[in-house]
């Protein structure tokens, strides 16, 4: 994968060199296990204590994208420290010691990490450690570069015994303050009368021999697939009805509030391109809805995909627009609940036999009042590929970040592949970028599934992609409200579509600023202002590996 590189041209002086590297080691290591160890985010902030009156402080930032597993995200972290001193980022003579910088970042596709002497994100640091004793150990060698199986190569980080200690010690209370509170929560969670609270749904309440008798006993072939959340399975009901058993697992992280909150939602709401609930089961200690049985199963599965993907003319995938954005519209517009679904994407979309598309899964879905614009959360919770900035960065959402996932959506309907940054993507670059390069270029009809020949409307599609791009914009205020995305979908004729600012990129190629004037003058900190998505990075000296 492509990986990015930036520091800042200061370095630590000669007379704390060696102090400041095994600082900014111990705070790495601290930060990576932190983040490694969210099983929320996979996202941990520090910050040291350093002697020394010019630099008191060292921050530091960690993170992975939050559908990694602990393993996974830590390996990946280690990955991209070990390849970055091993060289393979640049030349060792570009950077010189990394550790000795007053400040870099090193990201790859799926996590990144950072540090500075100045606080450069919000809120306090989840992670914070002493500075190091007045009489230091000979510091140990910065980095250790151990071969991996397939070659990997990871980044060991050695620190001092003492800190060790104190890391582990931090790390142990960590996990039995969070044993201590999944053990509160499970007894929350399951309160007694949560049977009399869903008896109150009336018809919609099915029992648990029902839903047995129904999927053969959540039988091994009635299995239509598997995620985070649990096991979906096709059943049959006795008056001949076909269902979708969505049965979540004990260990689930879809608890029992966001399966009220998908049931409230879902049981009051009503239109042809949203899921519609059959009914829900808590017997047993089971967490189990059923929806209506959609036959081509959801988006993703046909979108993605290099044979089925075939099925789908472009009279099909503009019906799938369509129906995604009058589903979005009554969502955000015209129910009596407005409503931001928050992680609206291709495999939340569901296909019934005409290919007619349904969104589902509203477990991360929130109720706004009429005159509520945003909200602040610091539980970001969605797929990144699909998150607009202002929530992936501030935890700020609102209806217009539904509206940014139905870009992302648009682009990957008519380019037939994945968004850069959301599961399972094997393309290296980022498709809203791609999108702007070529619309700008005036080769927005290279973007275009293959797979389509050339059987479609090509201003109709040109058409699709600017609303699109219109869809991504980087700040919220420039994206338009589904109803006026609808009236420009069902536009005909030449209509005059609102103009397009350059989006924001999650990752994009950074530019050497050397030559294009900047110093280190300019700014304290030797940094530049870069897009959202992209994050702050340390310069001024920032490099992009190809």
């Amino acid at each position: 994968p492509k990986n990015g590189l930036g520091w800042n041209i200061r370095t630590a002086s000669e007379a704390v060199a060696q102090a400041f590297e095994a600082a900014v080691v111990r705070l790495i290591n601290s930060t990576v296990d932190y983040a490694a160890t969210d099983s929320v985010r996979r996202f941990g902030t520090g910050e040291e204590a350093f002697d020394d009156t010019t630099n008191p402080k060292i921050y530091s930032l960690a993170q992975c994208t939050p559908d990694m597993t602990a393993t996974d995200c830590r390996s990946c972290l280690e990955d991209i420290v070990g390849r970055m001193v091993s060289g393979n980022f640049v030349e060792s003579a570009d950077c010189g010691d990394f550790f000795s910088r007053m400040g870099g970042r090193v990201f790859g596709v799926r996590c990144n990490f950072r540090f500075e002497v100045y606080p450069f994100f919000t809120g306090r640091s989840l992670l914070q450690l002493p500075g190091p004793s007045p009489s230091p150990a000979p510091t140990p060698p910065v980095i250790e570069i151990r071969e991996r199986s397939k070659n990997k190569r990871s980044a060991v980080l050695p620190i001092s015994v003492p800190t060790t200690i104190l890391v582990f010690a931090i790390i142990a209370a960590w996990f039995c303050s969070r044993s201590w509170r999944r053990r509160l929560a499970r007894k929350t969670l399951r309160p007694k009368n949560s049977p009399d609270e869903v008896q109150s749904f009336g018809s919609l309440v099915l029992d648990l021999q029902t839903i047995r008798t129904a999927t053969d006993n959540f039988s091994e072939h009635k299995r239509l697939g598997e995620g985070g959340f649990g096991v979906v399975y096709k059943g049959d009901l006795p008056e001949g009805q076909e269902i979708a058993v969505k049965r979540l697992a004990q260990t689930s992280r879809q608890g029992i509030e966001e399966l009220k909150t998908e049931l409230l939602l879902v049981a009051k709401l009503n239109h042809n391109n949203l899921v519609r609930l059959i009914g829900v089961c808590l017997e047993e200690n089971e967490k189990i809805l059923a929806y209506e049985y959609m036959p081509n199963r959801s988006l993703d599965t046909i979108l993605f995909d290099a044979e089925r993907i075939k099925e789908l003319d472009w009279g099909q995938r503009f019906k799938i627009i369509n129906g995604i954005a009058r589903g979005l519209q009554y969502l955000h517009e015209d129910s009596q609940l407005k409503i931001v679904h928050r992680d609206l994407k291709a495999s939340n979309v569901l296909l019934d036999s005409a290919y007619n598309p349904k969104i589902s899964d509203f477990g991360l879905a929130k109720i706004f009042e009429r005159d509520q614009s945003q909200v602040i959360t610091h539980r970001i919770a969605g797929t990144y590929g699909y998150m607009s900035p202002e929530y992936a960065m501030r935890g700020q959402y609102s209806i217009k970040s539904d509206v940014y996932s139905f870009g992302v959506l648009v682009l990957e309907i008519i380019a037939g592949r994945r968004n850069f940054g959301s599961y399972g993507s094997d393309h290296e670059v980022d498709l809203i970028y791609v999108t702007w390069e070529h619309w700008t270029s005036d080769k927005a009809i290279e973007l275009i599934d293959p797979s389509l020949g050339n059987h479609y409307p090509v201003d109709k599609v040109l058409k699709c992609i600017h609303i699109g791009l219109l869809c991504v914009q980087p700040k919220p205020a420039d994206r338009p409200l589904m109803s006026a995305v609808n009236a420009m979908l069902s536009s005909t004729g030449t209509v005059r579509l609102p103009s397009l600012s350059r989006p924001s990129f999650w990752f994009q190629e950074i530019g050497a600023t050397a030559s294009s004037g900047a110093n280190s003058e300019q700014n304290p900190h030797n940094s530049r202002k870069m897009s959202q998505n992209e994050q702050p990075i340390t310069e001024l000296e920032p490099r992009w590996v190809m």
